[in-house]
């Protein structure tokens, strides 16, 4: 996705909350037809019929009837996608849309002139019932695009993202393979030597933070008042979301460039991050510390990372087993669990090797991925060059 910034006017902004608004209710009608199914009835409708029954309730409802009929079918496209993608195993089950959370719709059969460029920093994009809205031409639109989607988030800002696949990042062609060690202290640490750090926001914005949360627990439930202190915080967590995914775009595309294969542990991030809570018959111990780790994995942006990477690197990525990874000496490899000093130091009693802890650790998965591309392949852009010697083929002749 190539994503801009939209700058629509309150009347356009008011046109497309009204697409979201439609897009929104058809996605829970279809959410409820799935709901009601159970084992033994007839399976729920599918995309085709749930659109001839969209028909039908446009000819009923006038509110549905003004709004644009590529909105709301595509609402249930992509609610047939997200339940191929449950079914798939890949994603969870789509549930209800809540006003102000995820909104936005989607826009396809655009042609060529949909969008234009006014000036150098300015373009237009043609929204169905409601006209050329201007956003920032922060880079040069795709070619050929055919569809794009319109979000708003909670800070109330707009988007559009333009639907094309970017080329992947070219390898350099040097054989170098280089470990990524992903940690709460430090965000992630190379092989080489380098410690990266996601930004956060700052010490007063952390503050200002705090003060609006405590101001939050004061505000009345559904009163005005709660509703502005509610749009601050969101303005102030957006500006650290996006500083974190800067980041992730500038050291994914760095690594990329740089290296020709990249290992990384095989993290289930998704297991490392629940909850400690527990239930009121069986009560989780910690739950405050447990809390505090998981919002840091969370800021640290692991995930993003490797998904980032695989995107711009593909078949150049390598996941190996996180076992040891921190304990073992990546000089003379034994391993040891007192070896680490403190947080940040290591020091092998063995052969008196020290380094940064992390450092180590990303020099054991760089080594365990170099042992896995010796065995089989070495670098898909090299090609099959580090093959094993069969024992079958020395023995013909």
């Amino acid at each position: 996705m190539s994503r801009y910034r939209l700058q629509p006017s309150p009347a356009q902004e008011q046109a497309l909350l009204e697409h979201c608004g439609h897009a929104r209710y058809v996605w829970n009608l279809a959410v409820e037809q799935h709901a009601c199914w159970k084992p033994g009835r007839r399976s729920a409708p599918g995309f085709a019929e749930q659109c001839r029954q969209l028909t039908e309730a446009r000819a009923e409802s006038a509110w549905l009837r003004v709004g644009s009929i590529i909105v709301q079918q595509q609402a249930l496209k992509d609610f047939a996608q997200a339940m191929a993608n449950y079914f798939g195993g890949t994603h969870r089950r789509p549930t209800w849309r809540r006003r102000g959370r995820g909104e936005g719709f989607r826009i396809v059969a655009v042609k060529a002139d949909d969008v234009r460029r006014l000036s150098r920093h300015v373009g237009e994009v043609k929204v169905p019932k409601v006209g050329w809205i201007r956003f920032r031409w922060s880079r040069a639109v795709p070619d050929g695009v055919k569809s794009y989607r319109v979000t708003r988030d909670r800070a109330g800002r707009w988007h559009v993202a333009f639907a094309a696949v970017p080329a992947p990042v070219p390898a350099p062609g040097t054989g170098q393979v280089v470990g990524v060690d992903r940690g709460v202290a430090v965000s992630a640490a190379l092989s080489t030597g380098e410690t990266l750090h996601a930004p956060g926001l700052r010490e007063a914005e952390r503050a200002r933070l705090r003060r609006l949360l405590r101001k939050l627990a004061r505000a009345t439930r559904g009163s005005n008042r709660r509703a502005k202190v509610k749009a601050a915080i969101a303005r102030v967590k957006a500006r650290e979301s996006d500083r974190r995914k800067d980041w992730v775009e500038k050291v994914s595309t760095d690594v990329a460039r740089r290296f020709d294969v990249i290992a990384v542990e095989d993290l289930k991030i998704r297991n490392m991050t629940r909850s400690a809570r527990g239930t009121v018959e069986a009560p989780g111990r910690n739950v405050r510390a447990k809390a505090g780790l998981n919002r840091s994995i969370m800021a640290a942006a692991w995930g993003g990372l490797v998904r980032r990477l695989e995107d711009k690197a593909p078949g150049r990525v390598v996941k190996v087993n996180p076992a040891y990874t921190s304990q073992r000496c990546s000089a003379c490899g034994i391993v040891d669990r007192q070896a680490r000093e403190s947080q940040a130091r290591y020091r092998c009693r063995s052969c008196g090797y020290a380094c940064n802890a992390d450092v180590n650790a990303a020099r054991n998965i760089a080594h365990a991925a170099g042992h896995a591309v010796s065995a089989r392949e070495g670098p898909r852009v090299a090609g099959p060059v580090h093959r094993e010697p069969q024992r079958d083929l020395l023995l013909v002749g």
